[in-house]
């Protein structure tokens, strides 16, 4: 006979039940942290079961890894990524004989970024499998990186047999516990009747609003338990229900006051079923627009309406629209990000229109919310308003103003090459619906001013965690996804660095990518801001390895640019040849200061702080 202990709140509840000829258990060790009003289940298990004898009758007998196997295949799922271990077999095994492609990386974040940007690019959930304790540790990075930035994704990870203890607690880790507040849900599943519905749910709840990882723990006995075939769950739509009648005429009255409107597209405004009804919009209105850095391309900036994007907090150029703005339509903005703007007691109105509520902030309280699906609630907004806003195009006379400062110097030939330059030469070779891939440092800053975009997620940046080291896979997963478009990623020396092994997987796959890599030997961004602060320039440089060396040891071709007038050619040469490419290109980032600081200072005395913050020491380039 088995029995489970499971605590919930100060409650101790036994649970026996039979199946077939087996004493086995029926429930499901799980944490939704609020979703269910509950603070959620863990089990352990007393004693082991008696083993099951052959069945008499009924449904055919089928492993819980086969199950588990099947139940991905009913979602749809074409990839899996990760680092397989000994407690992962029983699946390795079941998907030898699967539709599903097992894309063994270099290391667990690895393979946690690519199923993020896979969720982030397609809307549905990307997977990624590991073993236990160290190997599942290694995705929490990727885990707060999906959280953070909308991203659906399941990870699945192993753990040792929890019918018995043969191997005491050697390597277990609580992963229930310690993904908890990184995900969406988290749940160990205890019993391989339950697997089809746990499955469903979990594919359900990392997509929908707001999308994110969801993370199961499947013990090495339960993925090898024999349990009679049940059928699997049918997959349905996620519906999202437009915005509220009221909410819509008391947002169109709002605009139909403002005398200098101006619209934001923010991080949820890029998810890929939304961009198609946002262009509408603003045609429709006629009212300018810019982004944030993550709600870049969601309506092509090549529209004589795109005003910028807010790459700083404040008083970049174009904070001069903003500032005088006395109403902002923020579609889609997540506070995750980097606040594209300041509200204070004196600012304009706000109205909030996304899939859901505002988050209120210190710095960001709108007076109006529009909250449904966006693309539909906007046409409706729309039809409210449409041909009657003669002061739509109030500020638009700043728009040249803006850009020209922007694009200030972006073709100037000194060696190395600035970073307005380097941008430059990028969106030269990239086509409209080119991929480029930006890991985290001083460059993100510049892509996000000076990069225009013209099609949704062809710029893939991180403004919610800004981790270093997630440049390389994200760009990978795009060439992956996208194999007949250009796809580059671009990354400093260090964050290069953080997950670098994964060149011998992108040569493994046969990518055409090439990688960019922007030598300055240091810690750019901190070391710059600690210049800025007075404080000696000490413990942020480093070595590099010969790049080219180092791209060739992996069965990559490697690249020198010598000078700047030889980077489009470069870049050119290496997209044409295809394969993995790796360029590695020195940046003056003296423009950090003249631009940044001195040009800025005027227009905003903080700059500096507000910049430097983008990324925290220790942690990102």
């Amino acid at each position: 006979m088995s029995a489970i202990r499971c605590t919930m709140a100060q409650a101790v509840v036994r649970i026996q039940a039979d199946l077939g000829n087996r004493r086995t258990v029926l429930a499901s060790a799980f944490d939704v942290p609020e979703r269910h009003g509950r603070s959620g289940w863990r089990c352990s298990f007393i004693d082991e079961t008696v083993p099951r004898k052959a069945p008499t009758g009924g449904n055919p007998m089928i492993k819980g890894s086969d199950l588990l196997v099947r139940a991905l295949e009913n979602e749809g799922v074409e990839r899996i990524f990760g680092v397989p271990g000994e407690e992962n077999l029983d699946v390795v095994e079941s998907l030898r004989s699967s539709r599903i492609e097992l894309v063994v990386t270099r290391h667990e974040q690895s393979a946690a970024f690519m199923a993020a940007t896979y969720g982030r690019l397609t809307g549905k959930p990307g997977v990624c499998l590991t073993t236990l304790g160290p190997g599942a540790l290694n995705l929490t990075t990727g885990a707060a990186y999906a959280h953070l930035g909308a991203m659906p994704m399941v990870m699945i990870t192993g753990q040792k047999a929890i019918m018995s203890s043969r191997q005491a607690r050697f390597q277990i880790v609580d992963m229930i516990a310690a993904m908890r507040p990184l995900t969406k849900m988290t749940r160990q599943i205890v019993s391989p009747a339950s697997i089809p519905t746990i499955i469903r749910d979990a594919f359900r709840f990392a997509m929908e609003e707001r999308p994110g990882p969801v993370h199961l723990e499947l013990p090495e006995d339960v993925a090898g338990e024999e349990t009679p075939d049940i059928g699997l769950v049918p997959r349905h739509p996620i519906e999202i229900p437009v915005a509220n009648q009221a909410a819509l005429d008391r947002a169109a009255g709002m605009i139909l006051k403002a005398e200098r409107p101006l619209i934001m597209l923010g991080a949820a405004a890029s998810r890929p079923h939304a961009t198609a009804g946002l262009a509408g919009f603003v045609r429709r209105t006629g009212i300018p627009f810019f982004t944030t850095q993550m709600g870049k391309g969601t309506v092509p900036s090549g529209s004589n309406l795109y005003m910028g994007t807010a790459a700083l907090s404040e008083r970049d150029y174009v904070h001069g629209a903003i500032d005088r703005a006395d109403l902002i339509i923020a579609i889609g903005h997540d506070t995750v990000e980097k606040p594209p703007f300041i509200m204070g007691p004196k600012g304009p109105q706000v109205i909030h229109v996304s899939y859901t509520p505002a988050n209120v902030e210190q710095v960001y309280f709108p007076h109006a919310e529009v909250v449904g699906d966006v693309g539909p609630s906007l046409e409706l907004l729309a039809d409210r308003i449409e041909g009657r806003l003669p002061n739509a195009a109030a500020l638009l006379p700043l728009r040249d103003e803006i850009l020209n400062h922007v694009t200030d110097r972006a073709t100037e030939e000194r060696f190395p090459p600035t970073p307005q330059r380097i941008v430059h030469d990028v969106r030269q070779v990239i086509p409209e619906d080119g991929i480029v891939a930006l890991d985290n440092g001083m460059y993100k800053i510049w892509f996000a001013r000076n990069y225009r975009t013209r099609v949704a997620n062809t710029l893939l940046l991180d403004n919610a965690l800004a981790t270093m080291g997630a440049g390389l896979p994200s760009a990978m997963m795009a060439a992956l996804l996208h194999p007949k478009r250009r796809v580059l990623a671009v990354c400093g020396d260090g964050g290069f660095m953080m997950n670098s092994q994964e060149m011998e997987t992108a040569v493994r796959l046969k990518l055409n990518l090439v990688v960019l890599i922007l030598e300055d030997g240091a810690y750019g961004m901190i070391r710059w801001k600690q210049a800025v602060d007075n404080f000696a320039d000490w413990g942020l440089t480093f070595g590099n390895p010969d790049f080219v060396k180092y791209a060739e040891a992996y069965g990559a071709r490697g690249w020198r640019v010598a000078s700047t007038d030889a980077l489009i050619p470069t870049l050119e040469a290496a997209f044409t040849a295809g394969g993995v490419h790796l360029v590695s290109v020195p940046i003056d980032y003296s423009e950090n200061t003249r631009v940044l600081v001195d040009e800025l200072r005027s227009r905003v005395p903080a700059a500096v702080s507000v910049i430097a913050t983008e990324v925290r020491p220790g942690n990102h380039q």
